[in-house]
């Protein structure tokens, strides 16, 4: 229903029934046939919360500015919205679910609800994410094997990924895990550099016509 810290503060604010009656304090006990339920400004407050969706061209940064590169966040404008009807949501509560490096491309989320956050960048979270791979090096069978199954980064073996050879140096990859410049650091290890990286899918959530440097709001009927 929220994160642990939105509850924190939703208990303390006095939005949090328990059989029909308010309960402020942190940690009071509730037995397990008890009822608990959000005040309708509880749920007013989560209404306001706003999950982005964005395009991110090459050159920007995920979170905070670096080395001269301005963060993608900055992006999040009314001039830059694809949807006119969307309200342009503060950046201030916006906080990255998750990394793009500065020279991949693709769909990116920043979201001010903890529930979106815990979901995407969880310690136990499998939310797919797809990206279309552009590679130089030779490509054969064994290489592509060695990328689904056989591989580690920092002395842990990684997951099992879908890879998947479309047409001439052109990959699809998709991962359960997001470790820092995977694909690229992948290829490497099997002769393979990486020219062009696009993200196009996270869970159920596709880039689709998104523009490049343009954002939109998640959708009430759209899930990762």
């Amino acid at each position: 229903l929220c994160s642990r810290r939105e509850a924190d503060r939703f208990i303390a604010d006095g939005l949090v029934l328990v059989d029909g009656e308010v309960v402020d304090t942190l940690g009071a006990k509730v037995g397990e046939d008890q009822e608990i339920t959000l005040t309708e400004g509880a749920l007013a407050r989560q209404a306001e919360l706003a999950t982005v969706l964005l395009n991110k061209p090459m050159n920007y940064v995920s979170g905070l500015p670096e080395d001269g590169h301005e963060s993608a966040m900055m992006l999040i404008t009314p001039d830059n919205r694809q949807v006119p009807a969307d309200r342009t949501p503060s950046r201030r509560g916006l906080a990255p679910a998750g990394r793009l490096d500065i020279d991949s491309m693709g769909l990116i989320v920043f979201t001010s609800d903890g529930r979106v956050a815990r979901e995407l960048v969880g310690a136990h979270s499998e939310v797919e994410k797809e990206y279309l791979v552009w590679v130089r090096g030779e490509l054969n069978e064994a290489k592509l094997e060695a990328l689904r199954h056989g591989l580690s980064l920092d002395g842990k073996k990684l997951r099992p990924a879908r890879v998947d050879h479309l047409k001439g140096s052109q990959l699809r990859m998709v991962l359960q895990e997001g470790r820092k410049r995977q694909i690229r650091r992948m290829c490497e290890q099997v002769d393979l550099k990486v020219s062009r990286l696009i993200r196009v899918r996270i869970g159920r959530v596709k880039l689709g016509n998104l523009e490049p440097g343009k954002w939109r709001l998640l959708r009430q009927d759209e899930k990762f």
